[in-house]
């Protein structure tokens, strides 16, 4: 059995609708699971259950805790946005009025196809979003998308000129390296 695919939500400022619960811990077998998903998140519950030691229904019981925790969020394909025809990428900061609502900026985001990430976010701008284009006209028109939500007072753009690596996952936290002193 393969795993269920889920897919995230772009533009919102509040938490994750997700139930979560406080305070998980994760074993050993837990992170060899979230580790294995990562690398693989195609893998059946029989091949993880044969990385683990344990049984698939086991398996399956800890995958199922570590969804409703709010560990596990979805699961994806990487994809070439270049090779499916969108090579531009740029990070668009969204300035809001003063008269913004800022829970209806972030709805009217959602609805913009182009944005792949979205992020509420400390300083000048409130959001910074990240888009994919075919080409420069077509950023352009994204742009211009952006700058008719209402509540919008400006956007300042970045384009990469080229991905030295993205998509790329965080350790889990025991495996973060220590501050030195």
């Amino acid at each position: 059995m393969r795993r269920p695919g889920a897919g995230g939500a772009c533009g919102s400022t509040g938490a994750d609708a997700r139930p979560r619960r406080k305070g998980l811990t994760l074993d050993t077998v837990d992170r060899a699971l979230v580790e294995a998903l990562r690398a693989n998140g195609r893998a059946t519950y029989a091949e993880l259950a044969r990385l683990v030691g344990l049984s698939g229904p086991s398996v399956t019981d800890r995958i199922n805790r570590l969804e409703q925790a709010g560990v596990i969020t979805g699961y994806r394909a990487a994809i070439s946005p270049a090779a499916i025809g969108l090579p531009v990428t740029a990070l668009i900061g969204v300035l809001l009025s003063d008269a913004a609502d800022l829970e209806d900026v972030g709805r009217r985001l959602k609805d913009v196809p182009e944005i792949e990430d979205c992020w509420f976010v400390a300083g000048e701008e409130s959001y910074l979003l990240k888009v994919r284009a075919p080409d420069p006209a077509g950023l352009e028109k994204i742009i211009g998308k952006l700058n008719r939500i209402r509540g919008v007072a400006r956007t300042r753009t970045t384009v990469a000129l080229s991905t030295r690596w993205e998509g790329r996952q965080p350790p889990l936290a025991d495996e973060r390296p220590k501050p030195s002193a």
